[in-house]
């Protein structure tokens, strides 16, 4: 248990008391289970001001996922794994993912979710290199009911603990012990952040120009309208890198965004601040929307307004926008009725980037699900490309390295009610080695060495919340 200071036993006391609680809320769910499989969630109310991610960071299972969504105030961090929906197929098998989730959530009490996410594209290439092997141990696809979690939302927090009856039954002393080992801190510590010793670019800047160009070849020929195509720069640090540190640092410097940590175990971490919406779904309503183009933000008042007019008035970005908004329209006019979405786009103001956005909503045709949203709406054209089949097949035969679950979709499913990020602004965690990555639309009018400044921004967006230096300028670290 953390040491806290003599003058507060009444907060230990009352920790004593949450504990006991639940111990006792478990043994009487064990005890009172009847009838065919269960899922029970069981709460406890706890203290509003403590810090899920303290609270994840000080426990001792290492297994867990962390969620905190972009437009309401609800925040999740779970330890440990009450169940796990889990498979390595290639291609993904959506019927059957969807089929495994749908009895379980149908099951389950309410407010239940199964937080993971996908693989960008299954059949890419993998290679046996770090960190290309590290994504092995999240499979095709994960989804994680997490055995014990701390919910903070609308000023009030409690202590969950998820059981699957009467599996757990039989695990009943080990729960118990499992209960009593919780802490819970009053705070999170400071980072101590190590400073990377040395960084491989793939592509490096030759490559990339290469891979661009034959881009811009394909879209003149009309074999693409559009591809996003990848970049990844790896870090050794040298000293091991705690995965909620990191998170605890992006959370601070990028508002407005989904935050997300998925950690298998004591292997790698999937981490990021994600501005962008997949979809939500809340019974039969569903909101997506579309985002690209990028500019910066000034440094003054004018320089701001005046890169915002520039996003807004650049050819360029309009049509890498356009593309992406219509095959978002398209998808939900095939998946939903209903559907709207405004005649021109507004603007997503990040705090260091901006970029061009627009709502897409309908409602979910009578039959349909979470599956035929995700399978139906992943890729979007603002990570894949134009036509879908098309750029990804360009995404697997031109990037020299394996995106895994880089943007990808990342979120939760719990019975009529899902919500997903797009697996962006992230980064690959593992002991003292930290993978980022980041994208750039290629259009017609691209250009390599802006698309590489463009990539460059945003993973040094990634770097510079992380205080690694030199990385956010593109050089070698010191």
């Amino acid at each position: 248990m953390i040491e806290t200071d003599a003058s507060t036993p009444p907060i230990r006391e009352a920790d004593r008391g949450l504990r006991a609680a639940l111990a006792e809320k478990v043994r009487a769910a064990v005890d009172t289970h009847e009838g065919p499989p269960r899922v029970r969630r069981l709460v406890v109310p706890g203290r509003p001001d403590r810090s899920p991610l303290a609270w994840m960071q000080a426990q001792q299972q290492t297994a867990g996922v962390y969620w905190s969504g972009r437009d309401d105030d609800r925040t999740v961090a779970g330890v440990g794994t009450a169940d796990v929906v889990w498979d390595d197929d290639v291609p993904v098998d959506y019927d059957r993912l969807g089929r495994r989730l749908a009895d379980r959530t149908a099951r389950a009490d309410a407010g239940a979710r199964w937080y993971g996410g996908l693989r960008f594209d299954a059949p890419q290439p993998r290679s046996a290199g770090w960190p290309d092997q590290s994504w092995g141990s999240f499979g095709t696809y994960q989804f994680v009911l997490p055995r014990f979690e701390w919910v903070r939302e609308g000023g009030a927090a409690a202590l969950v603990c998820n059981l699957v009856l009467p599996r757990d039954a039989e695990r009943l002393e080990a729960l118990l012990e499992a209960i009593e080992a919780l802490v819970f801190p009053e705070a999170v510590p400071v980072p101590d952040l190590p400073r990377p010793l040395g960084r491989a670019d793939s592509p490096n800047r030759d490559q990339w120009t290469r891979m661009v160009n034959w881009a811009l070849d394909a879209i003149s020929k009309e074999a693409l309208h559009k591809v996003v195509l990848a970049r990844r720069v790896a870090l050794d640090l040298g000293t091991a890198l705690d995965p909620l540190r990191v998170l605890q640092q992006l959370r601070a410097a990028t508002k407005n965004c989904f935050h997300f940590a998925v950690r298998t175990g004591a292997g790698p971490a999937f981490v990021g601040a994600s501005p962008e919406r997949l979809f939500r779904r809340s019974g039969a309503t569903v909101r997506s929307e579309a985002v690209a183009g990028t500019r910066s933000r000034g440094d003054t008042p004018t320089a701001d307004a005046a890169l915002r007019d520039e996003l807004f008035q650049s050819p360029k970005e309009r049509r890498e926008h356009a593309f992406v908004q219509e095959a978002i329209r398209n998808e939900l006019e095939r998946l939903c009725t209903d559907v709207e979405t405004p005649d021109a786009p507004g603007e997503l103001a990040l705090a260091r980037s901006r970029h061009l956005h627009a709502p897409v909503t309908g409602t979910l045709r009578s039959g349909l699900g979470t599956i035929d949203l995700l399978k139906g709406l992943h890729p979007t054209p603002a990570v894949g490309g134009v036509p879908k089949k098309e750029a990804l097949t360009a995404i697997r035969t031109q990037e020299p390295f394996d995106r895994g679950w880089y943007a990808g979709p990342v979120g939760w499913m719990g019975e009529g009610a899902a919500e997903f990020t797009v697996g962006i602004r992230s980064g690959l965690v593992q002991n003292a080695r930290l993978a980022l990555f980041s994208g750039a639309g290629i259009v017609d009018g691209s250009v390599p060495d802006r698309e590489w400044e463009e990539i460059e921004q945003k993973i040094g967006d990634f770097a510079a919340v992380l205080d690694l230096g030199d990385v956010e300028n593109g050089a070698s670290p010191r």
